[in-house]
């Protein structure tokens, strides 16, 4: 598609401001028929030259386009994006390039403009933010090249395909040592708390110190050393662990740029890393059917394994049938295992949630996590000024009134509660896994 310059605009204009002088002076006797036929060869020199630009523009050649991604990329990360243009025209070219990321991307540093020389090869970057994760296709790039002499640019779009893979946020973690690790959990505010010498399986045997309980001491190995000889014990390493994830609507909700699926989503990762350094076995499975499920394994693989299942998904409309999800976890997960349970519980779940939760529990542990919208706390701590506000205010008390005796209803029946608000849920699974862990319970 070919379009004018501003200089050829300003051209135009210039030929028609003469024109219409021409015409006038002409009209009044001031210029003669000589002078005339001079102005209009003049005016049909311009408009041939003008011609003869664009005709050039068509006939040359694009350069060649492609584009290099980042590996993997994550949500709300920067990363940047190279694309690689190489001049096949044996003329100097001036051109404006525009990539077209897809929905979901938010890009800066575009459109750039570059100036080739004949057989050259340029890199051009510009950075792009993922707002959302999954599959994303790329299918082309816009290039505006202009002519030779500058009066005409064309639109081409370049038939450039590139996939891109947008993870949830856990590039931090990767490649992190123990160490490191323990420092991060640290300024989360997540503590172990140490209990040393107990635990489940036994370590070794070592000489009695001060802190240790007398019910450690082994006393055939005292009897033997003639000196007090303690088990130690640590905690059991081959625990089973399965995020069980709610897709349905109720995980829609929003609070800032992440919804509470994704916060569910990064909060259950994290656990899992956390889990399988410990030496615990870590699966998936979407509460709603669908074709997500990740049975228990341990190893640091287990994770790449974990992200390439759940990056690309989302939540739906669909409604979250409990019952049925239940009876296909039991089949599923026959081995003794620790269900965690990530969803936002309404305070219309009542009977059906309690006896889902209730069969599962007569084989397996299970936790529910479930997000609390900021916006409830927002509006509990806010000024009542007026009968709009005050009946907002008695709605939201009310809803957090049903919800809460929904919890203490699960708590009664021995399913403990996690209601935590999103950006907490990460320190708070990982706190009531380490304290499980640490006493013994899983």
């Amino acid at each position: 598609m070919l379009r004018p310059t501003r200089l050829a605009l300003y051209w135009l204009g210039a030929l028609a401001l003469v024109g219409l002088a021409q015409g006038l002076l002409t009209v009044f006797g001031v210029l003669g028929p000589a002078f005339a036929s001079v102005s209009w060869a003049l005016v049909l020199a311009i408009l041939v030259l003008m011609l003869l630009d664009a005709l050039l523009l068509t006939r040359r050649l694009a350069p060649e386009v492609s584009r290099q991604l980042p590996g993997n990329l994550a949500i709300g990360r920067s990363g940047e994006v190279w694309l690689h243009i190489r001049q096949r025209s044996q003329r100097p070219l001036t051109l404006e390039v525009f990539d077209h990321p897809p929905p979901g991307l938010a890009f800066e540093d575009l459109p750039q403009q570059v100036t080739l020389k004949p057989g050259e090869h340029v890199r051009l970057a510009y950075r792009l933010r993922p707002l959302r994760r999954g599959r994303f296709l790329f299918e082309r790039c816009e290039l505006a090249l202009s002519s030779a002499i500058g009066l005409w640019t064309q639109r081409r779009y370049l038939p450039v395909s590139s996939e891109a893979r947008v993870f949830p946020d856990f590039a931090r973690l990767y490649g992190a040592e123990l160490r490191v690790m323990d420092a991060w959990l640290g300024q989360m505010g997540v503590r172990q708390r140490q209990r040393r010498g107990e635990g489940q399986s036994f370590h070794q045997l070592r000489e009695f110190r001060d802190g240790d309980s007398i019910r450690q001491i082994d006393w055939k190995a005292t009897a033997r050393k003639r000196a007090p000889i303690v088990r130690e014990y640590q905690d059991e390493r081959d625990q089973q662990i399965v995020l069980w994830l709610d897709t349905s609507r109720r995980m829609r909700s929003q609070d800032g740029e992440l919804s509470h699926f994704d916060h569910a989503l990064n909060a259950g990762l994290l656990l899992a890393y956390i889990a399988l350094r410990q030496g615990d076995a870590v699966g998936v499975r979407t509460l709603v059917p669908s074709p997500c499920r990740v049975s228990p394994a341990k190893g640091q693989r287990q994770l790449g394994t974990l992200l390439g299942a759940v990056y690309d998904l989302d939540s739906h409309l669909g409604h979250a049938d409990f019952s049925e999800a239940a009876n296909t976890l039991l089949v599923w997960q026959k081995r003794r295992a620790l269900v965690i349970l990530l969803t936002n519980l309404r305070d219309e779940d009542d009977e059906e949630l309690l006896l889902a939760l209730k069969r599962i529990g007569r084989h397996h542990r299970v936790l529910v996590a479930s997000l609390r919208e900021e916006v409830l706390d927002q509006a509990q701590q806010s000024t009542v000024a007026s009968t709009a506000q005050a009946l907002e205010y008695c709605a939201v008390v009310d809803y957090l009134s049903e919800r809460r005796a929904l919890h203490e209803r699960l708590a009664a029946h021995g399913i403990p509660v996690l209601d935590v608000r999103p950006g907490e849920l990460g320190t708070a699974l990982v706190g009531k896994y380490l304290e499980w862990k640490r006493a013994g319970v899983l």
